[in-house]
């Protein structure tokens, strides 16, 4: 059934990542209040690196441990592994690396999903997964 699934139209992609924004700004948030006893609200390198951490956490684990963030499971969308597999940490790592890079190209590894004919973008293509979008009775069967 999985491999039937078609991917998310770039609207969808654009919506997740708009709600996925809110929600991580959520979590760093609450993540600077825990260390603020330590950092006193200074930034530093370590401070930096710690967030960057709790972002890369936030997204592995959730992609790896059933392939859904709370934006993509709200939007009926799933990542998985091109084979239909759960996405492993190694893929997690290449897909949250090469999304930076995405961004840092203003957007364009995004659009490329525009192009390219499986509708996939830069991580997507590197790490060796892709989005699928979930019929709406998905979480009923």
């Amino acid at each position: 059934m999985v491999d039937k699934l078609t991917p998310p139209s770039l609207l969808r992609h654009f919506m997740i990542i708009f709600y996925e924004t809110m929600l991580l700004f959520s979590v760093l948030f609450l993540a600077g209040m825990l260390v603020y006893p330590i950092t006193q609200a200074k930034n530093s390198p370590g401070y930096s690196l710690y967030l960057f951490c709790v972002c890369f956490l936030y997204f592995g684990w959730q992609w790896t441990h059933g392939g859904q963030t709370l934006a993509m499971g709200t939007w009926h969308v799933k990542l998985q592994a091109i084979n239909g597999e759960k996405v492993t940490w190694q893929q997690a790592v290449i897909r949250f690396f090469v999304a930076i890079v995405s961004w840092f190209a203003l957007g364009l590894g995004f659009f490329w999903a525009s192009f390219d004919k499986e509708q996939r973008t830069w991580h997507d293509i590197a790490s060796g997964t892709r989005l699928v979008k979930l019929p709406k009775n998905y979480y009923k069967t």
